[in-house]
């Protein structure tokens, strides 16, 4: 058999509405534009990948104008030429070449995965070592800032059984009034649904230790990201101080990030992210290094649609133990869809798909139709 080799790299700008504005500390997100990768091969299989971050440059080093571009212009042309099927090949090719990148990386590596998996008739998941659980359990952003919205928000998630876990983002308001929101809505929900709080590294230490304390006095199950990744420090006493544990998302920019986190003691929890680590396969080395030093696994996103959404899937599915279940609930909060059909979610999980590959297929009219021109 000839060897297989990539023909070509492809990238999409996609702008897509979402059903309201997402709000974060640092940003408020409008809409979310992604990054699709068709990658070719010369067996004629093609390979879908997805680069998306959040608001631009506001929350990290890329945004999907510089993400297309450096793939265009740098990665894509390292990867031409080469055996489509050496995954491992790739992706060291790519990582000797190019610093960071970790976002581009991983669209490139999903789509490699992807591609493979059609190619063997398998699910990415049993490329990367072979699944122990179907689905996944999903927790929903509660983003009105009203305190009545949100209850009832969460209570008709809670009736239709899709979400029993609610995350609110918290840090641009005021610290108090931030506080006295997210404890009524714990009281509201009581013992039916976990309620935890992200702040985005919106607090200094100061104000933390205090609000730490008051958040998990009052029920509060998890703490994420409460001060600045910089200051590490801060996070290990905090992590020390806190009676609700502390799970790292910004700290976490690589692989090496969560080891020397993990070293330091920075973190009760890690938010695993294949945007922020360089693909499925990277993520899952970030969580060997967590269950080697005994901190427990979060499934995060950096609300992907569809293509990214289950390339984290299809990695977290792999975990022997996920204590914090995951939010991978980036679909959700899109109003139109580019794949034919959409990820399931139902019993409070994201069902995880056993067909070849990721489990997906672009719907063409709609991707032209939200293509950025």
């Amino acid at each position: 058999m000839s060897q297989v080799l990539i023909e070509s790299v492809e990238t999409i700008i996609v702008d897509l509405p979402t059903i309201r504005p997402h709000k974060l500390a640092m940003h408020t997100m409008q809409n979310q534009t992604l990054v699709v990768i068709r990658l070719r091969s010369s067996d004629g299989i093609e390979g879908l990948g997805e680069s998306t971050t959040i608001g631009g440059l506001s929350y990290g080093n890329e945004s999907p104008e510089s993400i297309k571009q450096n793939i265009d212009s740098h990665l894509a042309p390292l990867l031409i030429g080469q055996d489509a099927c050496n995954i491992n090949a790739a992706m060291l090719r790519l990582d000797k070449a190019a610093k960071g990148n970790t976002f581009a990386k991983s669209g490139l590596e999903s789509a490699l995965l992807d591609a493979q998996g059609k190619r063997l008739g398998l699910p990415v998941s049993e490329l990367l070592g072979g699944r122990v659980r179907d689905g996944l359990e999903v927790a929903w952003t509660l983003a009105s800032g009203d305190t009545a919205k949100d209850i009832a928000e969460a209570e008709h998630m809670l009736e239709i059984r899709r979400h029993r876990i609610f995350k609110l983002k918290i840090g641009a308001g005021e610290v108090n009034k931030d506080l006295a929101h997210v404890i009524a809505i714990k009281k509201a929900l009581g013992d039916r649904a976990s309620v935890r709080v992200d702040v985005n590294q919106a607090w200094d230490e100061s104000v933390a230790l205090r609000a730490c304390r008051i958040l998990g006095d009052n029920g509060i199950d998890l703490i994420e990201q409460p001060i600045s990744r910089i200051n590490r420090s801060g996070q290990v006493r905090l992590n020390q101080r806190s009676p609700a544990p502390i799970m790292a998302d910004e700290s976490i920019e690589s692989v090496e990030d969560a080891f020397s986190l993990a070293a330091d003691g920075a973190a009760s929890i890690f938010a695993l992210k294949i945007a922020k680590n360089g693909g499925p396969r990277a993520v899952l080395r970030t969580a060997q290094i967590a269950e080697a030093a005994g901190i427990a696994l979060y499934g995060g996103t950096m609300l992907e649609g569809s293509i990214g959404t289950l390339a984290s899937a299809h990695a977290f599915v792999t975990l022997k133990q996920l204590t914090w279940h995951t939010e991978l609930f980036g679909p959700l909060l899109l109003t139109e869809e580019i794949v034919s059909e959409a990820p399931v979610y139902r019993d409070f999980q994201l069902h995880v798909p056993r067909t070849p590959g990721l489990g997906l297929a672009l719907d063409e009219e709609r991707l032209a139709f939200f293509r950025r021109k």
